[in-house]
């Protein structure tokens, strides 16, 4: 098989390397890809929402497979113009996308469905969304109604927060027409969960938990960012939540997608909050999270291109979906200043000594090639992945490697995974 992969972060990282594995592929490609990606994938010099030539791409090498990574082409219909040019792809349509690239959509489906959320409010207006933040008690959650790069969420604890939060989406419009609406919603008390779920339309089959880990600062501190690491299993996400998720969460979602005309072949994320009163729904994802995936796949025993394959036929109840039981912990190294202004161009040293390290695998995020040495390309630089029996030794050995690698002005939380070994 020919397989394609959309995107150049860690998440596609990862996903190469998992695809990698399978004694199906012959051929990987990757668009655009990143230095890292290019040791097993050839690298396409083609956007990743460009979708023409994506398709034109696809059709010209006889791509048996296309898998794609990020948000943004899945929310301008990627899938739906290679479904229409007969071209396999694994990802939801553009109308079942709309789950995470509209966030009053999600929680319209949400209230409609009776999946459990926080109360909300949905403004077009910045001085009615400022009357209403009056009358209410902190702290409370604004967003973007669109897709910010994971940087539209505020968290405010008093009125000139909110008042900030508000100028910087509606008046500033730092985020363009993702801030033309937002919605108001109370704060939910609890530690967060990631559920990445596989849905053929039909069957729903989550993976393993994980928790990532959003704020830029130890002790999740500063403003949001895509994800400065994460690990695999969550202990305290118990069995007894893993039914109620899957019950009253996931499936009716799916189920209520089908019935808006909006079937969802895909990775469903559930970005959960384990409240007092059970799990709510913090927001959905329409594909595989991003730092969530480098820890999740490499738990995967079974092979990727098969569940891939059962979704985009619908024949996932087919699959017999097996998990290792080890765990996962991926620390994100980045650019000093991320997610505000940061500086590109920084040589890397360290990945050689990093590869001699066992069961240890550095999934590339914002890196490329100049003068044959890597450089920085991005804010989120490389995550060190590390699997081992306990989450307390991944951790350790996570940031044995960091200490192993350098660029100038590199970053990182030193706290990842420490919720999980308290």
């Amino acid at each position: 098989m020919r397989v394609l992969v959309i995107g150049g972060g860690g998440r596609e990282h990862t996903l190469v390397w998992k695809i990698n594995q399978s004694p199906k592929v012959s051929q990987i490609y990757c668009a655009p890809g990143n230095a890292g990606i290019s040791q097993l994938a050839r690298c396409i010099n083609i956007d990743a929402s460009n979708i023409e030539k994506l398709a034109d791409f696809a059709q010209k090498e006889k791509v048996d497979l296309t898998v794609v990574g990020p948000e943004l082409p899945l929310s301008k219909g990627i899938v739906n113009e290679f479904n229409k040019q007969g071209l396999r792809i694994f990802g939801p349509s553009k109308e079942a996308t709309e789950i995470e690239s509209s966030k009053v959509f999600s929680k319209y489906l949400m209230k409609k469905y009776n999946i459990p959320t926080a109360n909300y409010q949905v403004f077009q207006d910045s001085e009615e969304a400022f009357d209403y933040i009056k009358q209410q008690t902190f702290p409370l959650v604004i967003k973007a109604d669109g897709l910010a790069a994971g940087k539209g969420v505020f968290i405010v604890k008093n009125l000139n927060q909110a008042g900030d939060a508000l100028n910087t989406l509606m008046k500033k419009k730092t985020f363009g027409e993702a801030g033309r609406q937002i919605v108001i919603e109370e704060f939910l008390e609890g530690e967060e969960v990631s559920i990445l779920a596989f849905s053929d339309g039909k069957t729903v089959v989550p993976m393993v938990s994980s928790q990532d880990h959003k704020k830029i600062f130890d002790n999740d501190q500063g403003p949001n960012t895509g994800g400065m690491g994460a690990y695999s299993p969550v202990p305290f996400y118990l069995n007894e939540f893993k039914k109620t998720v899957l019950e009253e969460i996931l499936k009716p979602t799916v189920k209520g997608l089908q019935s808006e005309g909006r079937e969802y072949k895909g990775v469903l994320y559930a970005g959960l909050v384990l409240t007092k009163e059970g799990p709510k729904v913090l927001e959905f994802n329409a594909r595989f999270g991003d730092p969530e995936t480098q820890v999740v796949l490499p738990r995967l025993k079974t092979d990727l291109v098969d569940i891939l394959n059962a979704v985009i036929e619908g024949s996932l109840y087919k699959i017999n979906i097996e998990w290792n039981n080890n765990s996962v912990v991926c620390v994100v190294v980045a650019s000093g200043g991320y997610p505000s202004k940061y500086q590109k161009g920084k040589v890397i040293s360290g990945l050689e000594r990093l590869k001699k390290m066992k069961n240890t695998i550095t999934f590339h995020a914002g890196t490329e090639f100049q003068d044959g040495k890597i450089i920085t390309s991005g804010g989120r630089v490389l995550g060190i992945t590390v699997w081992d029996e306990t989450i307390s030794k991944a951790k350790e050995k996570a940031y044995e490697g960091v200490g192993k690698i350098y660029f100038e002005d590199m970053y990182y939380r030193k706290d990842i995974a420490a919720k999980a070994i308290k």
